[in-house]
């Protein structure tokens, strides 16, 4: 093992040990900018560090993302390096992520040979859907303005440093919403003097489930869950009131709208034929992630260059990210990086006993530097 990945395994294991849940990672916060100042990086802290490095006399500019935060995930895998915080572990890989770029960091600071400036950005929760957007309020982009933006995300189960990214929408939306039932409770023997809040929640989730399958074209990749059912019925008493809660996700913005669209009309409906109050709340926590043609190509071109077993046009994944937000401000391009098909490496992302793989992180972290060149060569 090389001095530079015995290094970086040690700084993710750390990181691991050590999981911080989304706008809480303050000790993962300060380890990243301790990091990047010694490595003579300009830093500036907010809701998350960004790390500036220039060289040369380029006006050009790129920003390279990770992710930070942790999940409320009790670990269950058994290493020297397992999570000592009880119930939050890093069961998405943000440890790999975060310890890849500063990896790359310290690649391109020791050997600055590039023309431009490169804008390191390690962001807070991502899981939430919530820490791109408050960077970006911030002003990030404003503060630091880039030509491109770029992400790698771990993929469980896909060959161990395959790389694949599609050009067009990668990542999928994600929704969450809220259907409150007011009926009138009443007692088990006697039905018909009520309107029980289970048969009108019954109704409304077989109806649901005809969105995708009947009113969207095949093939549309949406998704409608429900997740929840509670009422506040009893052994034998029928429920006045229920929630039904659940997840949406769709592969184009006009999907999402059709469905919340849908998802109203037979709310209503059903609010009119049992005559009852129904109300429904629709939030979309994760738009759309779209990688733009040119930097997806480009990411395409330097994995191949350097002999990675690249796909160019893997399928959209289902999962959500909110680099998308960053997507939708500046092209950018997310891409997705084999974590193993064996052991914890393969097990599902979010999973309490998936790991991150140590082998990616100086593959990683070169490739983030090959990519550097590419995009800001040296004059």
């Amino acid at each position: 093992m090389s001095a530079f990945q015995e290094n970086l395994t040690q700084l993710r294991h750390d990181i691991h040990r050590n999981p911080e849940l989304g706008f809480q990672e303050k000790r993962t916060k300060a380890l990243v900018s301790a990091h990047l100042k010694e490595l003579g990086i300009e830093v500036h802290e907010g809701a998350g560090v960004v790390g500036v490095l220039k060289a040369g006399s380029g006006n050009r500019a790129i920003l390279l993302r990770a992710d930070m935060d942790a999940l409320p995930i009790n670990e269950t895998s058994i290493h020297d390096y397992s999570s000592k915080t009880p119930g939050v572990m890093h069961a998405c890989g943000h440890d790999g992520h975060t310890t890849m770029l500063l990896g790359a960091a310290e690649l391109l600071a020791k050997q600055p040979d590039f023309d431009g400036t490169v804008v390191f950005l390690f962001q807070p929760n991502e899981e939430h859907g919530l820490g791109a957007q408050a960077m970006i309020n911030e002003g990030v982009l404003d503060d630091f303005p880039v030509q491109e933006v770029y992400a790698i995300h771990n993929l469980p189960g896909a060959p161990l440093g395959q790389l694949s990214t599609r050009p067009g929408q990668i990542c999928a939306s994600e929704s969450l919403f809220e259907i409150s039932i007011v009926g009138q409770g009443g007692h088990a023997s006697m039905p018909h003097v009520g309107v029980d809040a289970i048969t009108v929640g019954a109704e409304l989730i077989c109806s649901l489930q005809t969105i995708v399958s009947r009113k969207l074209a095949p093939g549309a990749g949406a998704v409608v869950s429900v997740t929840e059912f509670k009422t506040d019925g009893q052994r034998n008493v029928l429920p006045g009131c229920a929630t039904l809660k659940g997840d949406v996700r769709a592969r184009q913005p006009a999907d999402r709208d059709a469905i919340r669209r849908l998802m109203q009309q037979i709310v209503d409906g059903v609010a009119a034929t049992h005559q009852v109050q129904i109300d429904m709340i629709f939030n979309t926590e994760f738009i759309e992630t779209i990688n733009a043609e040119a930097p997806t190509l480009a990411a395409v071109e330097v994995g191949q260059a350097i002999g990675m077993d690249t796909i160019a046009n893997r399928p959209a994944m289902s999962f959500s990210e909110d680099f998308a937000h960053f997507c939708a401000a500046v092209p950018g391009c997310f891409l997705l990086l084999g974590n193993g098909e064996s052991g914890s490496h393969a097990q599902p992302l979010h999973a309490s006993d998936y790991d991150f793989n140590d082998e990616l992180l100086s593959l990683g972290a070169k490739y983030w530097e090959n990519l550097v060149h590419a995009r800001l060569p040296a004059r």
